[in-house]
């Protein structure tokens, strides 16, 4: 009796471990879902999530009349959602929160007029550039004492949080008030409580053509900008894709057409 019990328990023992060796293998194949690129798990999916602020137009905003999102980077995002074979599906979100959403996977890319740096591009995959920006250096019309970024050097500016535009004023030594929109900053700047802005030329342009008796003017700008489209690190086939389809909107014209309609001139050339 000893002897058949210890043999059958030695063989429920050896089935058991065989189911748990079973068991162990199937997540496996159930989880082949994960090694994916970014770029397949969109197709798969249907839909690119697109992350932008909404605010800064010409970039990204709502159109006054229908409250739809538009703007260049929301047009140019649809043309690459439709090169890729998926809809386009827009997010909003705060400026700081928009690069770390494509680290937590809440974006696939990022369209807001992000400019490259080598630090950025330490943790980004960057797409080549698609519109070539210059800096400027926004004061009141009846300001004569700040004439170069130098000059911004105990002065206060204003600037959204973690953009490039607040990390340069804070280099030149200004104290800088974060804001959410440009708007906001000339609001501030026009009612004396800041002294100054760092922005993009192409958005002060935007904002003289609906405000052209707005009181304020440039002083000085910076030599043009390279601005991208920023995705996860090592997503290289995403990004790859992404430049494919800038390459033929380039080439078909199509890029600088979105251009002239929200910039009122075609920057998409250094």
């Amino acid at each position: 009796m000893k002897k058949t019990f210890r043999t059958l328990l030695a063989a429920a023992m050896a089935l058991s471990l065989a189911a748990c060796a079973n068991n162990t293998a199937k997540p496996a194949d159930d989880n082949t879902g994960a090694e994916k690129t970014a770029l397949e798990q969109i197709k798969e999916r249907g839909y690119l999530i697109i992350g932008t602020e909404g605010n800064w137009s010409p970039w990204t905003y709502h159109d006054e009349k229908t409250n739809e999102l538009t703007g260049f980077d929301v047009e140019v995002g649809k043309e690459i959602a439709k090169a890729l074979g998926v809809e386009a599906r827009f997010e909003e979100a705060a400026w700081e929160s928009l690069l770390a959403g494509v680290d937590s996977g809440r974006f696939d890319i990022i369209c807001n007029g992000v400019g490259y740096t080598d630090e950025r591009a330490l943790s980004y995959e960057f797409s080549d550039p698609y519109v070539y920006t210059r800096k400027v250096l926004i004061v009141s019309s009846d300001n004569d004492t700040i004439k170069t970024f130098e000059d911004l050097n105990g002065k206060t500016t204003a600037n959204s949080s973690g953009s490039t535009y607040a990390a340069i004023a804070e280099e030149y030594g200004a104290k800088v008030e974060y804001i959410d929109t440009f708007g906001e900053t000339i609001t501030l700047l026009t009612q004396g409580r800041i002294d100054a802005t760092i922005n993009s030329e192409v958005s002060y342009l935007d904002y003289l053509s609906q405000h052209p008796d707005a009181p304020v003017k440039i002083v000085a700008q910076s030599e043009g900008e390279s601005v991208c489209y920023p995705v996860k690190k090592g997503e290289t086939e995403l990004r790859d894709a992404v430049n494919a389809a800038l390459a033929e909107l380039r080439s078909s014209g199509r890029l600088a057409e979105l251009s002239e309609q929200f910039f009122g001139g075609d920057i998409t050339n250094k």
